[in-house]
């Protein structure tokens, strides 16, 4: 019975541990009174588990004149230096690299485009050199290396790490965690790059502290993450979040996929342009044509939104049609899931003036009353960075839970 009593009582101090190291990369600085107040555990438990991990170099105390919580006491805060980890995106044409320490402070950053022609394992090669650099940098300060957080467009098995399909890069079945635990001898933890980019917004930007969200990130596809309940849902087989595939149209144009008419066929800067391409040829209007150097297969979406601003009616019509079926869709998605907040990342970041006010007013018509009263429409607080820091994110979860079991 005392063995039973024991094994419990451990069991609840690595569940405190585990809840206190949270609120600390949350909210930190904070005081123990604050951190007792935020967890519902009492002061002593907290003096505890703080004392520990004080011991542990996990945590330091910062005077009052560092601390942003306005009155006399010491501040808590997770060391900086306790360690350091890297997160990566393998997205549609290009390789994002960061390296952050123990609390998410950038300290370098790396980024290598490349065209879709490019080999599979050229593409790999240039992401495992970046990766290299970084691992360089945190060895150069001294910095113990965590782990790898890695996100990709496609299905992933993340129990395996396993990229299983992404459309737009034509990959199917690389074995991620098993090329790169081998090469680099870390932990690596393989996502979906619309899941982390959710969870980079969820800790570090415009969805902080709102348990409801619905992320989307525009490119050459649409991903999707959904936060339910402060957590990432990820269905029965960590598959779900590819709303992108939804099917809007089924004669329309053909997805990557495989399908017709999925929704980011209707909603992506490639759907943008390829609508101005239509309404010019309809409309003989040549000025955009004579821009594009007489090929309008190099006009570029932010071409586009900067024609718009100046008062081209056809980039304006085809940026507000896209962003009605946009809207559309989020309309559908907020009716399912009743978000408090959708943030809307990627390409699209860069047309809002034009965007946001055709979003909110379909957004408006086509959601339930009840359901819209309390919806916000935001824009990415990170932009690009939004994925590489849901996967430094995923990373320092996992890295703060096995420190709470030891």
């Amino acid at each position: 019975m005392l063995r039973q009593q024991t094994a419990d009582q451990e069991s609840i101090r690595k569940v405190n541990t585990s809840i206190v190291l949270n609120v600390l990369r949350l909210y930190a600085p904070i005081s123990r009174a604050e951190l007792a107040a935020k967890t519902k555990l009492n002061r002593s438990t907290i003096s505890n588990i703080i004392n520990a991990l004080l011991d542990d170099g996990l945590v330091l105390e910062l005077d009052t004149m560092e601390s942003k919580i306005g009155r006399p006491g010491i501040a808590l805060a997770l060391k900086p230096e306790a360690g350091a980890v890297i997160g990566v995106e393998i997205g549609v044409e290009f390789v994002s690299v960061i390296l952050t320490d123990f609390v998410a402070n950038i300290l370098w950053r790396g980024l290598v485009e490349f065209s879709l022609t490019k080999a599979q394992i050229e593409i790999i090669s240039e992401a495992e050199a970046l990766i290299e650099q970084a691992i360089s940098i945190a060895e150069e300060k001294n910095l113990p290396l965590l782990g790898i957080g890695l996100g990709v467009p496609g299905l992933v098995n993340t129990q395996q790490g396993e990229l299983l399909f992404a459309p737009n890069l034509g990959w199917k079945n690389v074995p991620l965690r098993l090329m790169w635990n081998q090469r680099f001898r870390l932990p690596l933890y393989v996502e979906n790059e619309a899941n982390l980019a959710a969870l980079g917004e969820y800790y570090f930007g415009v969805g902080r502290d709102i348990d409801n969200l619905i992320y989307l990130s525009s490119g050459v596809g649409l991903g999707g993450g959904l936060i339910i309940n402060g957590k990432l849902f990820k269905g029965g087989h960590g598959l779900a979040g590819e709303i992108g595939h939804i099917q809007r149209d089924p004669k329309g144009e053909m997805c990557g996929c495989g399908r017709r008419g999925c929704w980011e066929t209707q909603v992506g800067p490639r759907a943008v342009l390829q609508r101005v391409k239509r309404l010019i040829e309809a409309d003989s209007d040549n000025s955009l044509t004579k821009c594009a150097n007489g090929d309008l297969s190099k006009l570029t979406f932010n071409q586009v939104v900067d024609f718009a601003l100046q008062g081209n009616q056809i980039c304006r019509s085809a940026l507000e049609e896209v962003g009605r079926n946009l809207g559309a869709g989020i309309a559908d998605l907020a009716n399912i899931f009743n978000p408090e907040i959708v943030v809307i990342g990627g390409a699209f970041s860069y047309g809002r003036e034009i965007l946001l006010p055709v979003l909110e007013e379909t957004i408006s018509n086509e959601t339930l009353p009840a359901v819209k009263q309390n919806l916000r429409v935001e824009f990415s607080e990170h932009g690009v960075d939004a994925c590489v820091l849901g996967a430094i994110a995923v990373v320092l979860d996992n890295i703060l839970r096995e420190i709470a079991l030891v």
